[in-house]
């Protein structure tokens, strides 16, 4: 308990940033899944207590993620009732906590490096995309979505065109001066200030929107911002309220299988989306630490069951909030716990006061959110490390921009693996021409994969020339390659070239054609 506290200079001011973003997209996840905003900060609040507390990785923050928001909808419309649904979360879980105790957390490792920053990049620029018609006063669609075929059939690019005939000036000024509070911020000289250090610049944006549009309200009726431009939190009187407005699961509904389907899809998708946000969050923590992926399935299990059973949505690692956490100087998980405990307060409490908030406020912080993730020197080193790596990242960052989450991903890791598999197959074979002798020498592993290039190498050496095969450092050559090299060594007397063999060991000399000299 004692080294938890250990960076709470830190962490703190940390977690009110992290609470100042989670606090509309957990409304708006909840929205965008047809369920009741409380079932949004429900969710929100187990995964920074509960996940946040059982989690190995430091800085990652777990919440209702938008990447399952089309599922719990149609789960939703499909079921009984959400009672019913309930029960699919918290089976989800337990199937989430067997993927645990099956080391199933090995998948990320798997996840190419360019793949992982082309999602963080992609994050940002969804994150400014659908944040500016927020900024500019448009609130038509829920903060919390990120897909490009949005609730209302309108489409990312549509949105924000559309977004300019609804504009609002009160909205534009605040977002405008909630920009500069930011970039003020990030200067040096506020950075080295030890009292800017506690206190967040999201913070005083959020203070400045409230003041000044109440300013607006008294003096400015014309550029006041009232209804849907406000974050709406439902208001209890008391505590005990908000525990009687929690559903409950249904169990009845455990021989629907429907409610397993639902269970299944869940688990799957939540483990992915957790996975790939946990090995992003680890690629930008500053102090490189590595988390325990089956222990952060194990956590997620907990904290769907956990969410379930007290009426919540879904939860998985979100990287907006984990990234958030990072930029804002987290140093381990108590900012996502203190994040968790500041929305149960606020829901018990202060909903009232939160319901000042302007959504160009918070546009604002998660547009600079967004920008910290996409900076223009992100794509200008993937350009510069080659085409191998910058068209698995570019891909990635379309296909995600133009589809989801998860299908964006699973376009980019297909584009990644082909350029592993690409330059396995270089690797596999060197080959080299000196005058009229030529060098082929088979590296570790050769398999039947690297056929085309063999190939293409042998049909390239002219009559009248000299090659030496070189196989002492494999340790496998695929049949198939022995088979091509033996054909060609066969008809390689006939075109006057004269074939040399290296082996390892005397066992190796048995498989290739006997028409060769032997190098040992």
């Amino acid at each position: 308990m004692k080294n938890l506290f250990r960076n709470a200079g830190a962490d703190i001011p940390a977690s009110i940033v992290v609470f100042l973003v989670a606090l509309p997209l957990c409304l708006g996840v909840a929205v965008a899944s047809d369920a009741a905003p409380v079932t949004g900060i429900v969710a929100g609040i187990i995964g920074g207590i509960v996940i946040g507390a059982l989690s190995g990785s430091q800085l990652s923050v777990s919440g209702p993620a938008a990447g399952l928001t089309a599922i719990v909808a149609g789960a939703i419309g499909k079921l009984d009732s959400y009672s019913v649904f309930l029960l699919s979360v918290v089976l989800a879980g337990g199937l989430q906590l067997l993927f645990g105790f099956l080391k199933a957390g090995m998948i990320g490792e798997f996840i190419p490096n360019a793949v992982i920053k082309g999602m963080l990049a992609a994050i940002g620029l969804i994150l400014i995309l659908k944040q500016l018609p927020h900024f500019v006063g448009y609130d038509a669609d829920p903060e919390g979505d990120e897909s490009f075929i949005q609730p209302d059939h309108q489409n990312t690019f549509s949105e924000l065109l559309n977004a300019f005939n609804y504009m609002s000036a009160g909205a534009i000024i605040i977002a405008l001066i909630a920009t500069v509070i930011l970039l003020v911020y990030e200067t040096k000289a506020i950075k080295k200030q030890r009292i800017f250090q506690l206190i967040p610049g999201p913070l005083i944006v959020v203070a400045a929107g409230i003041g000044v549009n109440q300013l607006f309200l008294q003096s400015f009726p014309q550029f006041a911002l009232s209804g849907d431009h406000l974050v709406k939190l439902d208001v209890f009187n008391k505590p005990t309220d908000f525990v009687a407005a929690l559903p409950s699961p249904s169990f009845a509904g455990i021989t629907n299988v429907q409610v397993w389907i639902t269970a299944i899809t869940l688990a799957i998708v939540a483990s992915l989306e957790t996975l790939l946000s946990i090995e992003a969050v680890d690629k930008i923590d500053p102090q490189k630490r590595i988390s325990p992926t089956n222990r952060e399935l194990k956590a997620q299990g907990v904290g769907n069951i956990v969410s379930g059973m007290l009426g919540g949505l879904p939860v998985t690692s979100v990287i907006v909030r984990s990234s958030a956490n990072v930029s804002a100087g987290a140093k381990s998980k108590l900012s996502s716990i203190v994040h968790g405990i500041l929305l149960m307060l606020s829901v018990l409490f202060f909903a009232d006061y939160l319901n000042l908030i302007p959504k160009a406020s918070l546009a604002a912080i998660l547009i600079f959110t967004g920008y910290k993730l996409a900076k223009i020197k992100l794509f200008t080193e993937h350009y510069r490390k080659g085409w191998d790596q910058f068209l698995p990242f570019i891909i990635t960052v379309i296909a995600i921009l133009l589809s989801d989450l998860l299908i964006g991903i699973l376009i980019g890791m297909v584009v990644g693996m082909y350029f592993v598999l690409r330059s396995n197959f270089k690797s596999a074979i060197f080959f080299i021409k000196d005058e009229h002798r030529y060098l082929i020498r088979f590296r570790k592993e050769v398999s039947f994969l690297n056929k085309a290039l063999m190939k293409g190498i042998l049909e390239s050496i002219p009559d009248g020339t000299s090659i030496l095969v070189d196989a002492t450092k494999s340790d496998f050559i695929d049949r198939d390659i022995i088979d091509m090299v033996n054909d060609f060594i066969i008809n390689a007397e006939t075109r006057g070239i004269k074939v040399y063999i290296k082996f390892n060991n005397n066992a190796s000399k048995s498989f290739f054609h006997d028409n060769k000299m032997v190098i040992d």
